[in-house]
């Protein structure tokens, strides 16, 4: 069911690759379905079926994304970036990038405000497509299973969170369906606002959702918040952290609050593979944040309101929670 889902996935990052390595070869049609054995007019029409959109469109969008941010985060001359990125001309590229953002390369470099960038797609996101990967373990090997979650203190310095936040949704899924219904907070068009800002703490220099790019979920205790597990009411986020001195542009449907140095509680697995093991591993770091001993570490949960949770989940990275504690 899922096999063209992952096909196309693979040469989305292809895509992407090719595109870091300047290499035009490899972002042929014609190089990509060679190398998955189909026709270019098969491979283009599955392309369009699954992704929505023609393939020349969105390799020009991500030719432009990638541009922006060269003429946000370097000084190279705006020609240097057009030919870099797949234009012919300095005229060809202005025109693009106009048509895209609604503001010429020159104009955007002298104002770097958020725009919609063209994210990197994800038709092989196991969330959204109900795979959830392999099956729960028993409770005896469960336990044994805790070692392989590293649990720390840590002091996080004085930060913001720019972010948009549901009081209703359960889980990363239904936060995206419940976000959709409302104008301007979609899923491409929040994680291409926040791909878009400068100076992301948590960026590593990717380019896709909830992942490298900095984009993270969260959950704030509020007093209109769903009721989770534990008993406090929290409301559902997803966003950026960003430094304490962050002075940009925030979009209209965005919110940005200060969160103040603390202590938290991180509970980290390592890499694992999303297909196979995400349940095993969830399953895991729940069991440890279950079993922790609060008592014996002179710290306890702090459930205070405005409180804020972070959830990292990067399967080739780390899985892990960082939740808010204050001392006995």
């Amino acid at each position: 069911m899922y096999e063209w889902h992952n096909k196309i996935q693979l040469m989305i990052n292809e895509i992407d690759a090719g595109i870091r390595r300047n290499d035009d070869e490899v972002l042929s049609l014609s190089r990509l379905s060679a190398q998955l054995g189909y026709s270019e007019f098969y491979l283009s029409r599955k392309f369009r079926e699954i992704s929505g959109m023609q393939f020349r469109d969105y390799l020009r969008y991500r030719r432009l994304a990638f541009a922006l941010k060269a003429l946000r985060d370097t000084e190279s001359g705006i020609l240097d970036i057009a030919l870099q990125y797949g234009f012919s001309s300095h005229e060809a590229f202005t025109r693009a990038f106009k048509e895209a953002y609604g503001v010429t390369p020159s104009e955007y470099r002298q104002n770097p405000g958020p725009v919609v960038l063209r994210t990197i797609l994800k038709p092989f996101d196991c969330y959204l497509l109900g795979i959830e990967g392999a099956g729960s373990m028993e409770n005896s090997i469960m336990e044994k299973s805790v070692k392989d979650v590293k649990t720390y203190f840590v002091t996080i310095p004085a930060h913001k969170f720019l972010h948009i936040k549901n009081y209703e949704s359960i889980g990363y899924y239904d936060f995206w369906q419940k976000q959709s219904l409302i104008p301007g907070q979609d899923c491409e068009t929040i994680c291409g606002l926040l791909d878009s800002i400068k100076g992301k703490l948590d960026d590593l220099g990717g380019s896709e959702a909830n992942s490298g790019a900095g984009q993270i979920m969260a959950y704030i205790n509020e007093p209109d918040g769903r009721i989770c597990s534990w008993g406090i009411p929290l409301a559902e986020c997803y966003g950026v952290r960003l430094s304490a001195d962050y002075s940009g542009d925030v979009p209209p449907q965005m919110l940005l609050i200060d969160v103040p140095e603390a202590e938290y509680i991180v509970f980290e697995h390592g890499p694992f593979d999303f297909e196979k093991e995400n349940c095993l591993v969830e399953e895991k770091i729940e069991m440890a944040m279950k079993t922790f001993d609060y008592a014996a570490s002179g710290y306890c949960l702090d459930t205070a309101p405005g409180r804020i949770f972070y959830f990292y989940h990067d399967p080739e990275r780390f899985w892990k929670y960082v939740r808010p504690v204050k001392k006995l």
